[in-house]
C-alpha cells in the first residue's frame, strides 16, 4: 500500500483514528509515522534552544482571546493565532490587538470546515474567504483534517508562494469535555519539548480548562527558561 492508498484508508475511516488513538480520535503527542506521512505539513521546529511555539485556534473570542493576550504579555510571550474568519469579522478590535502585540496570525478557514467532509472546491473557496481578512501565509485545517488534494491548493487559496500547513506536536485537548482542567496541564507539560508547537483553543467551549492550563503553562515553562516564540 503506497501514501497516497493510506491516505484514502485513512480518510474514509476515522474509527481508525480513535483505534490507534487508544480510543480517542486524536493523540496528544504526534506520533513520528504520522509526521512520515505528511512531511510537507509542520509539526515542529527543529531547535536545540529552549523555545516553545504556543497557538490557539477558533478565535477571536470576546473573553477567551483578550485573556491570552493578558496572560502571554505578563512573560513577553508571544504566540500565534489560527483565526476563523468569522470571527475576525465579528471582533475586529481583538483581532487587531493580536496584531499590535506582535503575535502571528494564521488562517482557519471561515467556517470552520472540516476537510474531510467537505468537497475540495467549497472548501477551497473558503479559505479564500477567510483570506480576504487574515493575511497570512500560515494555515492550520480544523480538527487537522485535511486531503491532499485540498493540501496541494492551499498555496493558491492563500495567494501566497510561501504558504505553510502548520500542524502540531502537542495537543492540550481543552476542547475534549471528558478531560479535566489538571489532565490538560499534564498534556502539554509532560509531553512539550524544545520546538514542540502546542495547540490551545481561544473559545468559549475550552475557555474553563484554558483559563486554568495556560497560566501555570506559561510560569512552568518559564521557571525552566524556554521561551515562547510565534512561528
Amino acid at each position: 500500500m503506497n501514501f497516497q492508498q493510506a491516505e484514502n484508508k485513512w480518510n474514509k475511516n476515522p474509527f481508525l483514528l480513535k483505534v490507534i488513538g487508544m480510543g480517542k480520535s486524536y493523540f496528544v503527542k504526534t506520533p513520528w509515522w504520522l509526521k512520515k506521512i505528511y512531511p510537507k505539513r509542520l509539526w515542529s521546529i527543529d531547535s536545540v534552544e529552549k523555545n516553545i511555539y504556543l497557538t490557539f485556534d477558533d478565535g477571536p473570542h470576546p473573553v477567551a482571546t483578550p485573556f491570552v493576550l493578558g496572560e502571554l504579555k505578563k512573560y513577553d510571550a508571544k504566540a500565534t493565532f489560527f483565526c476563523i474568519g468569522k470571527n475576525v469579522v465579528a471582533f475586529p478590535a481583538i483581532y487587531k490587538q493580536i496584531i499590535e502585540e506582535g503575535h502571528s496570525i494564521g488562517n482557519h478557514t471561515q467556517q470552520h470546515l472540516n476537510g474531510w467532509k467537505t468537497d475540495d472546491n467549497t472548501y477551497l473557496n473558503d479559505i479564500e474567504i477567510a483570506a480576504k481578512h487574515i493575511k497570512s501565509n500560515l494555515f492550520r485545517p480544523p480538527y487537522g483534517r485535511l486531503r491532499s488534494s485540498q493540501a496541494k491548493k492551499i498555496p493558491a487559496s492563500l495567494n501566497s508562494t510561501t504558504s505553510k500547513i502548520v500542524m502540531w506536536d502537542v495537543l492540550s485537548g481543552d476542547f475534549d469535555q471528558t478531560l479535566s482542567k489538571e489532565d490538560c496541564l499534564k498534556n502539554v507539560v509532560n509531553k512539550s519539548k524544545e520546538g514542540s508547537i502546542i495547540v490551545f483553543h481561544d473559545s468559549e467551549k475550552s475557555f474553563s480548562k484554558l483559563a486554568y492550563a495556560l497560566p501555570l503553562i506559561l510560569k512552568e515553562f518559564s521557571k525552566k527558561e524556554f521561551r515562547f516564540k510565534s512561528l
